[in-house]
């Protein structure tokens, strides 16, 4: 039985879950995530338009990548406290809100310039902070119901959401092939914005999970001065209560923490090198390597990411098996492979659609695996802050990406070039890297540990 299911001080319990309030949950951050990423995919693939529209070259446009990637990475990391002090179900209201503002101020950004279109991308970054908060709350409300069949094939769960991102890609690409000639770049943004409106609204019915209610009955009771009682609190629910007031950035710093924080930072930061110019930069890596048109890139992406979804629930299925850190390491160095192989292979439509497809499969895929994997690797008072400085660490590597893509191609080099180094290569490191990280299991059992000693 769920330890939320118990009453503690003065009767106190927090708000008790359903099977059904997990699985409306769980819609909810599937399509909020479908058309977070629909937003965030859409700026890429609608790049060159919005460049040719405005006459802005080949390095402008891959500057304007790159500042945007940094400013949404500035987002991205502020928006871990903010859901660990306001809670995982306002997390999902503002980042889907904020997205679907975003898109549609893109649509009149560029008649103010570079410089505003730019502001308006980066605070869209909240549209990639999302899956943070998706995984934090998910987690979450899975841990709290308890259910054994959920227990079960959680991680495979995770993957139908997850598996929003190409879902998302998917819906920018085709949408944008039947739209663009009708309605315009301009209109394109503006379309992608009603969905997201619409799952805000529906996120506000969500309930909060019981883990954050249980930090702030803690936080409130030791601010109230009752100490003995925010201990009981603590003991009833098996929280550390020494770590409460540890909060913030620096908390992921410390201790357990220190280490899963160092190696998935590093290993996400590398993985969004080929994030960035794989997925976001698919349509202009295809078109500058390979002979092919833009509508034709517009096809192999919807291809590709078909392709995609089934990583997701693969990977999804695997991590519940052999494990999530192994699912993860495994997938990205077999992308990197493929992604290498589409670069320098020849101009045949059929073999391009195979290996790009194939390294979509592998790339993205294992981020069924890697959301879970992460938010299981830290304590619940730090869960969203640990989460968000880790996923932030992808728009810093997309910002090294494109600063490394942008020199090589102002130096007269070539996108096969860039490509490689900048994408293909750190995604293979990336999943050397992982394997270096503590495996969840160690980590809870290290928690549960703590959590069930004695109070002082």
């Amino acid at each position: 039985m769920s330890i939320y299911k118990k009453k503690s001080v003065n009767g106190w319990q927090p708000q008790q879950l359903t099977i059904r309030d997990v699985k409306f949950a769980t819609w909810i951050a599937f399509f909020a995530w479908i058309f977070a990423v629909y937003d965030f995919i859409l700026f890429g693939t609608l790049l060159p338009e919005i460049g040719g529209h405005f006459g802005w070259s080949e390095v402008e446009q891959s500057e304007i990548a790159t500042w945007v990637a940094f400013g949404g990475a500035v987002i991205a990391l502020a928006i871990g406290p903010l859901v660990d002090r306001l809670g995982r179900r306002m997390g999902i209201v503002i980042t889907v809100g904020g997205a679907a503002l975003c898109s549609l101020l893109t649509a009149i950004g560029g008649l103010w310039g570079k410089g505003a279109l730019t502001a308006i991308r980066s605070v869209a970054g909240l549209g990639y902070a999302e899956q943070t908060v998706n995984a934090t709350y998910l987690s979450e409300l899975y841990t709290a119901l308890d259910d054994p069949k959920l227990n079960k094939r959680k991680g495979f769960v995770y993957s139908l959401v997850q598996g929003g991102w190409p879902v998302g890609a998917l819906v920018a690409s085709a949408l944008t092939a039947i739209l663009l000639p009708i309605i315009g770049w301009q209109g394109s943004f503006i379309f992608a914005a009603f969905p997201s409106l619409v799952i805000a609204l529906l996120a506000l019915r969500l309930k909060e999970t019981p883990q954050f209610e249980v930090q702030k009955k803690i936080k409130t009771l030791r601010e109230q001065g009752k100490d003995k009682d925010a201990r009981q609190v603590a003991a009833d629910y098996r929280v550390p209560y020494e770590d409460q007031p540890k909060s913030g950035f620096a908390s992921a710093f410390r201790g357990t923490a220190l280490r899963s924080t160092l190696v998935l930072g590093i290993a996400i930061l590398l993985n969004w090198f080929a994030i960035q110019i794989f997925s976001v930069l698919g349509t202009t890596v295809i078109t500058k390597t390979h002979d092919v048109s833009f509508n034709n890139s517009l096809l192999i992406l919807i291809l590709s990411n078909l392709v995609g979804y089934c990583g997701y629930l693969a990977h999804g299925w695997l991590g519940d098996r052999i494990g999530r850190r192994n699912t993860i390491a495994g997938g990205w160095m077999l992308g990197g492979i493929a992604f290498a192989a589409m670069l320098f292979c020849p101009d045949n439509f059929a073999i391009i659609v195979a290996l790009y497809s194939v390294g979509l499969f592998f790339l993205i895929g294992p981020y069924a695996a890697a959301l879970f994997f992460i938010s299981e690797s830290f304590p619940t008072a730090i869960r969203a802050t640990a989460g968000a400085l880790i996923m932030a660490m992808g728009p810093v590597g997309a910002i090294v990406a494109g600063i490394g893509t942008t020199s090589v191609l102002s130096q007269g080099g070539h996108w096969q070039e860039a490509a490689l180094w900048f994408g293909a290569v750190p995604c293979f490191v990336s999943g050397i890297i992982i394997l270096f990280a503590r495996p969840a299991a160690q980590l809870d059992t290290q928690v549960n540990a703590t959590s069930t000693q004695p109070q002082a």
